[in-house]
């Protein structure tokens, strides 16, 4: 079972469109921009961290899309999960 999950997490890793890192940048500017910030139901926080990061934003999105994450705070609760397996 050990090695199922190594195997899973190790696939998952290799399908981000980005960094790992960029990943938990990311959720950390998602959560702090959350504390003064409502959603807006958009990707607008997601979007300008891209943009400064310079990173194309449609891969990711799509990602972000595919893991159940459909507008930034979406971002926070459905796909920062995945990343604390």
């Amino acid at each position: 079972m050990e090695e199922y999950r190594h195997q899973r997490k190790k696939e998952f890793e290799n399908s981000l469109p980005m960094k790992k890192e960029l990943f938990l940048e990311l959720f950390d500017y998602l959560d702090e921009k959350s504390e003064t910030t409502e959603c807006q139901h958009d990707f607008s926080l997601t979007r300008q961290f891209l943009s400064d990061k310079e990173v194309d934003s449609e891969k990711v999105l799509a990602f972000l899309q595919a893991n159940g994450g459909y507008c930034d705070c979406e971002v926070l609760f459905n796909v920062e999960e995945k990343f604390e397996v």
